[in-house]
């Protein structure tokens, strides 16, 4: 994955979570002098027995291209006119084959979506997209949790288990920590005595390579490694926090849920997910 210009996708599904992190990324995009893509996927029609169960494609399109145009305005309306340039792109089909397929074309500095819904169905459903997004998009993902808003960002948490850490990556992280003149904390939970062979070692590594940027490390002696992350995150006034998520087999998905999925619809502050 190589970021080839300064993009911010906000994909929507005009929930109030969605645009609620639309707005966020319209300000983060103004932060670092980025552009927003506003994308929308309309899924096809629902056929049964040859007969279309849902509206025809041209008035799903019709309906999601005038949604679509009034979420420009009103962003455009609460940021002011000529402070950033807004596209938008509507497309047809499944959310994340679509939504993979824009990320490709663009290949945007992040893209943000809501993670938290304050109804039912819009936690089902925009929450299913951010956590599978998080999994397996291979471009920076940010989700917002509901009703936060972005102003700046003055501290980033990064967690980081210390077993590996050659999928850390360095640059992006630096970038982040530049970009915006930030704290770094690097948050590392566990049983004391109980840590990886290898984490020791590992994290003497981590602090050579991330020494210019000067991170903080903060060890949280817990064995509930995803509250542990969130309290801290919340006490500590944390900005952004960074996950690595790891993608698991075939049949660990039935019953393994992963931190970074806790963190994605739970966490109370902007999750971001980085790749290798």
């Amino acid at each position: 994955m190589k970021i080839k210009n300064k993009m911010i996708i906000a994909a929507t599904d005009f929930s109030a979570s969605a645009i609620n992190a639309a707005n966020y990324a319209a300000d983060l995009a103004i932060a670092i002098n980025a552009d927003l893509l506003l994308f929308h996927v309309s899924p096809e029609p629902l056929v049964f027995g040859g007969v279309v169960t849902t509206n025809s494609p041209r008035g799903i399109t019709i309906e999601a291209k005038d949604e679509l145009k009034e979420q420009v305005q009103q962003i455009r309306k609460k940021i002011g006119s000529g402070k950033l340039k807004i596209v938008s792109e509507l497309r047809m089909g499944s959310f994340s084959n679509e939504l993979k397929a824009v990320c490709e074309k663009e290949s945007p500095y992040a893209v943000v979506m809501g993670s938290q819904g304050t109804t039912a169905t819009e936690r089902f459903l925009f929450g299913s997209h951010a956590v599978h997004a998080v999994k397996h998009l291979l471009w920076p993902v940010i989700t917002v949790p509901a009703g936060v808003n972005f102003s700046t960002i003055k501290k980033i948490a990064f967690a980081c288990d210390f077993g590996s850490t050659e999928a850390v990556p360095m640059e992006e992280i630096k970038m982040l920590v530049k970009e915006f003149n930030c704290e770094l904390h690097i948050i590392n939970v566990g049983k004391e005595h109980g840590h990886h062979p290898m984490a020791n070692l590992n994290a003497d590594w981590l602090k050579e390579a991330l020494d210019p940027i000067q991170p903080i490390y903060q060890f949280i002696d817990d064995i509930n490694t995803d509250v542990a992350i969130m309290d801290f995150a919340e006490t500590n006034q944390i900005d952004l926090l960074i996950v690595l998520p790891k993608r698991r087999g075939f049949f660990d998905r039935f019953v393994y849920t992963s931190t970074s999925e806790h963190l994605v619809l739970h966490c109370h502050v902007p999750v971001m997910a980085l790749h290798q």
